[in-house]
């Protein structure tokens, strides 16, 4: 098991500074969100994109994965009508998978709600089928390149397409994807399932499903600073022998990103050190 720091929380600081402090603070890597490395990523050339990979490197850690895949540029959606803006999006996935290649990383998380919102009415279905289409073919592709592809199950109202981890199974089985697989978010499921983060675990890792695991609470603060009780979550993880990534990712940062990331990890690594 090893934890991540999703980057976003040291985004004011440049790279290297990112992946010196997370690595002085004991985490083992860094899950990149793009677009904090810039506005046009996929024009990364392969020197920077190797320097980026030795900033992780040089600093001890690596870099784990990449989420927050949509976010930019704006206009991108794998439910559209239009087939140009799907084709867009998909190129845009397919890019980000090379990408996470090139770092060094091992899954890309594909969250991004706002990008997969399902229209009301009768175009509802068709929506969801063009979804389908481009999380297979993205799946594909990061299957191609040794990468595992995780769709997120997110909360309404943030994401009305995808609310559960039954619901991101269901996708995962339907696809038939062997790169494509789900994961879990402790915010969304504490706010959208009828069962405690805990009991999904034990409920869905048995079943070679979930492949990543993002710790946050559901006031949308670091793990640790909020109501929901995480040991009981990491218990579950090593009763079921996970060996995968778990990503601290944090929405509100209090008091400010590096000190919210530095309370994440104790917290994190306190609770790991009590566990048999």
């Amino acid at each position: 098991m090893r934890i991540a720091l999703c980057n976003e929380v040291l985004a004011p600081m440049n790279f290297a500074r990112q992946c010196e402090l997370a690595a002085a603070l004991g985490y083992d890597g860094l899950e990149v969100a793009p677009f904090t490395l810039g506005d046009n990523v996929l024009a990364l050339t392969a020197a920077q994109r190797a320097q980026i990979r030795r900033a992780a490197q040089d600093a001890g850690i690596v870099v784990s994965g990449l989420h927050w895949l949509l976010a930019r540029p704006p206009g991108l959606s794998i439910t559209s009508g239009d087939a140009a803006v799907r084709q867009r999006t998909l190129d845009m996935l397919r890019g980000l998978v090379d990408l996470c290649a090139d770092l060094g990383g091992a899954m890309l998380v594909h969250g991004s709600p706002a990008q997969r919102r399902l229209p009301d009415g009768d175009a509802a279905q068709p929506a969801r089928e063009h979804a389908l289409q481009v999380i297979a073919a993205a799946a594909t592709h990061a299957g191609s390149a040794g990468l595992t592809y995780c769709i997120e199950a997110l909360a309404p109202p943030e994401a009305n397409f995808i609310n559960t981890l039954q619901e991101a199974a269901d996708v995962v089985r339907r696809l038939g994807v062997p790169s494509l697989r789900t994961m879990l978010d402790c915010c969304a499921a504490a706010r959208a399932e009828a069962r405690s983060p805990a009991q999904l675990l034990d409920e869905w890792l048995p079943s070679g499903l979930i492949a990543h695991v993002q710790v946050n609470d559901p006031n949308r603060r670091g793990p640790g600073q909020g109501d929901l009780s995480f040991a009981p979550i990491f218990a579950a993880l090593r009763r079921h022998h996970y060996d995968g990534w778990v990503a601290v990712e944090p929405f509100d940062y209090q008091p400010d990103g590096p000190t919210c990331a530095a309370r994440a990890i104790g917290y994190v690594r306190g609770i790991l050190e009590g566990l048999p």
